[in-house]
């Protein structure tokens, strides 16, 4: 079947659990690598309360003996803290007729839905009368576990030389139009020293401020965060066929992110606005026969359905989050009168966070394309079709 990945989980359950299946064995693997990351999740300006209950403390379960994968799926786990708060909220056995009424009153039962959220689409969808059944899974509480899964990739990633990182690029209409023109690590640590996890100080502090007048207002704010990866391998993914196109799968994995209305690659809408002299990066003789240089990466590393080689620039849209302190007008089901829409726990801002996500989501999609092309069930394996891949360069024109 390949590579792939399931997650499990409610927002205030047990645990969240997920699987990942395919990866080769010998790769080495450690529970701290994979903390690391879920706590860089859980930094940004804006985010709420929740992110001091859980330590997101990640198990692997199964798939891994003595600090190496074992080539069968690998099971992690995150158990949430705050269950113990919600455990007769969200417990799984059914409740008896016996049961207090203030039991039943902790239900927390959910009758009125969020404007911009699956609660009411995904009560009707399922016959949900209560719509916590929908919000406890709807919750942006999943991304956890994708960055956990996203992390095992990014380690495998790592072994083959392929780096991702990630910054904002604007936040509530305040943009840093600061250059990325480093290393992916040091993107990285200059980014996560802010904490909006933008270059620039100017739009740092504008960020702050516009997160902090939201707050104030009851209110909420979305933006646009960047992924970039280098060291991909070139070709992959192919144009042979509209669901092997590299840009595809990775506008399907952002798209799947809560929240993100929009994805983009390299100059994505502006390539709309300008003729085709601006937009197409030229081609250039390289350092040997048969080799090519691109003098701009407008495009974003990917042509026609496949990597180039250059860095991969993935731009994502997040709406601002739709529960708001100062909530919007809505219905409540049960009576069908008209309501202040449902308020739950939730952030006043998130980007930072997604953009840590996003690099899980990137590094799940890289690791799919590079097993897809390469093939193999052992590390070494995998590494040495890849040196041999890149080694070999693009094919030289030759009579036939």
């Amino acid at each position: 079947m390949g590579f792939r990945f399931l997650t499990a989980g409610e927002s205030h359950g047990k645990a969240l659990i997920g699987i990942v299946e395919g990866l080769p064995s010998g790769l080495a693997l450690t529970r701290d690598e994979i903390q690391a990351q879920l706590q860089r999740r859980k930094l940004g300006y804006g985010r709420g309360a929740r992110q001091k209950i859980e330590t997101d403390d990640v198990q692997i379960l199964s798939g891994v003996r003595l600090g190496k994968t074992l080539g069968s799926p690998i099971a992690l786990m995150i158990e949430n803290r705050d269950w113990v708060s919600w455990k007769n909220v969200m417990q799984v056995e059914p409740r008896s007729v016996s049961d207090a009424p203030e039991d039943r009153a902790r239900a927390r039962e959910v009758f009125i839905p969020r404007p911009g959220h699956a609660d009411w689409a995904g009560g009707a969808k399922y016959r949900h009368s209560d719509l916590r059944n929908v919000l406890e899974r709807a919750s942006a509480r999943e991304t956890a576990m994708r960055v956990a899964l996203g992390s095992v990739a990014r380690i495998f990633l790592g072994e083959l030389g392929v780096r991702v990182g990630s910054r904002v690029v604007e936040i509530g209409g305040v943009s840093d139009p600061t250059s990325v023109e480093m290393p992916i690590e040091q993107l990285n640590l200059r980014s996560d020293a802010s904490p909006v996890r933008c270059l620039g100080v100017d739009a740092e502090r504008e960020m702050v401020r516009s997160i902090e007048d939201a707050k104030k207002a009851g209110d909420s704010l979305g933006g646009v965060f960047e992924i970039c990866a280098s060291g991909v391998p070139l070709g992959l993914g192919s144009y042979s066929q509209w669901d092997r196109r590299l840009e595809a799968e990775i506008g399907r994995a952002f798209l799947s992110l809560n929240a993100v209305k929009g994805v983009e690659l390299g100059l994505g809408f502006e390539a709309a606005k300008r003729r085709g002299s601006e937009v197409h990066d030229e081609l250039f003789p390289g350092g040997s026969p048969g080799q090519i240089q691109f003098r701009t990466n407008r495009a974003g590393g990917i042509e026609g359905g496949m990597s180039t080689g250059q860095r991969l620039i993935v731009r994502a849209a997040m709406k601002p989050l739709s529960t708001l302190m100062k909530p919007l007008a809505s219905v409540n089901l049960s009576t069908g009168e008209p309501a202040p829409a449902h308020i739950e726990r939730s952030d006043v801002c998130a980007v930072p966070s997604a953009a840590v996500i996003g690099e899980s989501l990137l590094s799940l999609v890289l690791t799919q394309m590079i097993l897809e092309k390469m093939g193999g069930d052992s590390m070494e394996e995998v590494t040495r079709r890849v040196q041999e891949w890149k080694s070999m360069g693009p094919v030289r024109n030759s009579s036939v």
